[in-house]
């Protein structure tokens, strides 16, 4: 059975520049795609607190995608900067 395409209301972007987050707090409906950007000139490594998601380490222009299947928060933060701070809100 092939998969239904995504919408845009399906899909989301989490922008990584300047030792930040962008946006810090994101809410997407369960089954949303999260793209995780960086556009910073440093590495990054995207992980969830939970460890439902580890993104590998990111160079500048290197981007992350998980997709968030159930509802709930998910606070995150980046492995190399632990001052870097996040959380996507799955809703129903």
């Amino acid at each position: 059975m092939a998969q239904a395409p995504l919408r845009a209301a399906d899909a989301a972007r989490v922008k990584i520049d300047n030792f930040t987050f962008a946006p810090k707090v994101l809410t997407v409906k369960a089954g949303a795609t999260v793209t995780f950007q960086n556009d910073d000139d440093i590495p990054h490594v995207v992980v969830a607190n939970d460890g439902s998601f580890r993104s590998k380490a990111l160079d500048t222009g290197d981007s992350y995608v998980f997709t968030f299947t159930k509802p709930g928060d998910f606070p995150y933060f980046c492995a190399l900067h632990p001052h870097m701070q996040g959380t996507i809100t799955v809703t129903p």
